[in-house]
């Protein structure tokens, strides 16, 4: 029924690595987030030069095919940014525009979902989890388009149905998981401090969508696929590369 979870009675392993990453993560987007809701734009370069750190720092422990796949999140993340926030406008930055920190942050965002759900914890409470995150994310959903809502949300609905089909069809359930708590949390944040925040209405589709939109995590879904459908080809087209390097070496 769930052939992509893993299986609940299989033994699983604890690495404190995937703990630290997400702890880390979780703790820096909280203060960053909420220190760029009020300081100077300068500070953004600041910011900028802790986030690629803090990433280079995750990913040296990584093997190649998942740093390939943070580096393709990282680019393709990058131009969505710029179209869906500088082009559409669906939702703007405090400056109008794309803070230094942000490339660097999603590939933190992405890895941090990633390690998420390989820790042991998400691989042996898998199903316990999804029947939380439906549950939350439905209520925060239905939330959005009933009368007792501030403002309407039809776009998160949408996308919150989108992310169902996702988890429960996907080949990445566990990163799915991972990246409803992260980019939910890092969206409730960055709009509460007012880094950003979300039009009213969707330019795309002239849909009502909250601040934030109540199922954002769907667009993490659409990153991980484009990474993991990209990482062989990129490492098969370095390949030559790195082999002439290593033999040079």
């Amino acid at each position: 029924m769930l052939p992509y979870f893993p299986d609940p009675n299989a033994e699983v392993k604890h690495c404190r690595r995937d703990y630290i990453i997400s702890l880390v993560t979780f703790i820096a987007v909280t203060i960053s987030l909420t220190y760029d809701g009020s300081a100077p734009l300068s500070h953004q370069k600041i910011l900028a030069i802790i986030a690629w750190a803090i990433l280079i720092a995750m990913l040296w422990g990584e093997n190649k095919v998942v740093r390939t796949q943070v580096m393709i999140a990282v680019v393709f993340a990058t131009l969505g940014e710029n179209f869906a926030s500088l082009y559409m406008e669906a939702y703007t930055y405090r400056f109008k525009n794309i803070p230094l920190y942000i490339p660097a942050g999603h590939g933190i965002v992405y890895l941090t979902a990633v390690a998420l759900g390989r820790s042991g914890f998400f691989q042996r409470y898998a199903r316990k989890i999804s029947i939380f995150v439906v549950f939350v994310g439905s209520v925060w959903a239905i939330r959005g388009i009933s009368p007792f809502t501030e403002r309407d949300d039809l776009v998160g609905a949408v996308l919150f149905c989108a992310f169902l089909i996702c988890l429960f069809k996907g080949r990445s359930p566990m990163v799915y998981l991972g990246a409803f708590f992260i980019t939910s949390w890092l969206e409730i944040v960055g709009t509460q401090a007012g880094t950003w925040s979300w039009a009213e209405i969707d330019p795309a589709s002239t849909l009502t969508q909250g601040n934030p939109p109540s199922g954002i995590a769907a667009w993490y879904c659409l990153v991980d696929a484009v990474a993991m459908a990209g990482a062989k080809p990129v490492l098969k087209l370095c390949e030559p590369f790195l082999s002439s390097r290593s033999s040079s070496a």
